[in-house]
């Protein structure tokens, strides 16, 4: 199953229920007026959504319409819990070993969790306003999980169940001013403005065999101004999957249903298939050469994040954003 979330006016907008293809989709409106209602009732719902899904695929669904990504909110547009795992470890030791430093021991025995802005995320087209080219403008691509309720304490294996849906992420990341948060000891506040993510998000099911052992086993391509950046394969080097990442969080607190979690961005130890984000990319110059040589993103560059399946068709549909200035510090 695919779902949508159409502007409307409103903060939550219109859920939808998208083709397999992405071509069409179906308001949602006699079932559940928005993905977080539907979320509370999942059991109830969901197969009330399927049900319209199957009409739909087999081109029955007398009310539906194309589908434009462009009229598109984020699948769920607010979320009151937001976290970001540390699921990717070569990122995190091509890092280290830029800056001279060896990765912490305890990174590879259980996952580091971020609280991120979930208040208000970003449709897949769009655009990254923001004030200043000199804070360090990145995109970090990867997959998230929206959860139904999950219980304080719950196992990897019992968290599983509770993973109802997956979408795409850019989660956009100020580096410039990543390095003194950091060093503050607290967590991303300014260097993490609102997260954009793809036009729909998907059942499980709709992943085939690509979804095993908690994780999505398909390339997750990124290109920046037309030029493919990265592809790297989301299941093969995922240290912590899905479901740990679930358990790990939910060892103090439970997580009520609309929660996201992110894996990070998507890396590979092979640099040959590219990154995730243009951080990744200067840590390797820096590694190789001592020198660093890509710029992060400047007004006016557009970056696109998609994944294909197995089919080489786009499951998610893509994001597509372009980087402008906000037009409050224009007028100053």
């Amino acid at each position: 199953m695919k779902l949508a979330t159409l502007k409307d006016g409103t903060r939550d907008g219109q859920l939808a229920v998208v083709s397999r293809d992405l071509k069409t989709a179906h308001l949602a409106d006699g079932i559940a007026p928005t993905l977080q209602k539907a979320l509370d009732d999942w059991t109830f719902i969901a197969p009330q959504l399927d049900l319209l899904y199957q009409t739909i695929n087999s081109g029955r669904g007398h009310r539906a319409f194309d589908f434009d990504p462009a009229n598109c909110m984020a699948p769920l547009p607010r979320s009151s819990q937001r976290v970001a795992g540390t699921a990717y470890l070569p990122q995190i030791e091509r890092a280290c070993k830029a800056a001279g430093q060896d990765i912490p021991a305890d990174l590879r025995e259980a996952p580091r969790l971020v609280q991120g802005t979930g208040d208000a995320f970003l449709g897949a087209q769009d655009e990254i306003e923001l004030a200043y080219e000199q804070w360090g403008i990145d995109y970090e691509a990867g997959i998230a999980v929206i959860t139904d309720d999950v219980a304080l304490g719950a196992t990897a294996d019992q968290a599983h169940m509770h993973i109802k849906l997956l979408m795409l992420v850019n989660d956009i990341t100020l580096r410039n001013l990543q390095q003194a948060e950091q060093g503050s000891g607290y967590g991303f506040v300014q260097s993490k403005p609102a997260m954009a993510c793809s036009p729909v998000a998907i059942t499980p099911d709709e992943l085939g065999d690509a979804w095993r052992g908690g994780k999505v086993h398909l390339p997750l391509r990124c290109s920046l101004n037309g030029k493919l950046t990265g592809q790297p394969q989301a299941g093969a080097d995922m240290a912590f999957n899905y479901p740990q990442l679930l358990a790990h969080l939910c060892q103090t607190r439970s997580a009520r249903a609309g929660s996201v979690v992110s894996g990070g961005g998507v890396a590979n130890k092979e640099v040959k298939k590219g990154f995730s984000s243009i951080v990744e990319r200067r840590h390797q110059e820096l590694i190789a050469d001592s020198v660093i040589s890509t710029p992060y993103m400047l007004f006016g560059d557009t970056v696109r994040i998609e994944m294909p399946g197995e089919d080489g068709k786009s499951l998610f549909g893509a994001i597509e954003q372009t980087v402008k200035q906000a037009q409050t510090r224009r007028s100053r």
